[in-house]
This record gives structure tokens, sequence and C-alpha cells, in this order.
């Protein structure tokens, strides 16, 4: 049964104007891991966990280091969760969807329970 569904589009420009513009964001946003990809992928990673945050619909701000995205050896993209986060996903099957082209980036999320 699906549980929640979030959606989120994020402008690569404006996005990558924000990391320059504030010192400590990037580190902020992102894991170690994250950090070192390209600023559209970090716009795609963003919009990853941003649209989590709308599927899950708690209330609350996301701890955003408790959630990674990486990317399977196929190049599929996936959530990695930690503390809190990973204890409130409790088993759930989490389909991550991201694309980035023509200025902007997005991700689609979807929380399915059994």
């Amino acid at each position: 049964m699906i549980d929640g569904i979030g959606i989120d589009v994020v402008d690569i420009e404006r996005f990558k104007t924000s990391l320059e513009r504030t010192p400590g964001l990037r580190e902020k946003l992102f894991t170690p891991g994250e950090r070192i990809k390209p600023v559209a992928s970090l716009a795609a990673r963003f919009a990853a966990k941003e649209a989590l945050a709308k599927a899950l619909s708690t209330g609350k701000a996301l701890a955003w280091h408790e959630v990674e995205v990486l990317n399977l050896e196929n190049g599929k993209p996936v959530f990695l969760f930690r503390g809190a986060i990973a204890d409130l996903i409790d088993g759930a099957d989490v389909h991550l969807s991201l694309s980035h082209d023509a200025g902007i980036a997005s991700a689609m999320v979807i929380v399915e329970r059994s």
C-alpha cells in the first residue's frame, strides 16, 4: 500500500548560486559522499530529500545527514537512511527517481508499506 508520495523540483542555476553565496550550505545539506558530486547531481539529491520529507509528511524538519542518496552499480538512485529517519522508515519500501535536464533537477519519492 502506498503510504506517501512526494515530488520536488530545483532550478539548478539558482541552487548553484545558493551554494556559492552561503558558506557551509553544502556541508549542512549533504554527506561527505554526496558533496563531491557535480552541482546538477547535488540539486537532484536536494530535491530527493525534499520529496522524501513530503512523502513522509511528518511535519518535522528532515535531518539532512540522516538521508544519503547513493547510486547502485547500474546507476539506479537509492536512499541510505541513518538515525531517527531509519527508525521512521522502519522497513518501508522507498522508491526514488531522479532527473536533471534543461536547468531543472527533479525527484519523485514513493513510500510503500506492506
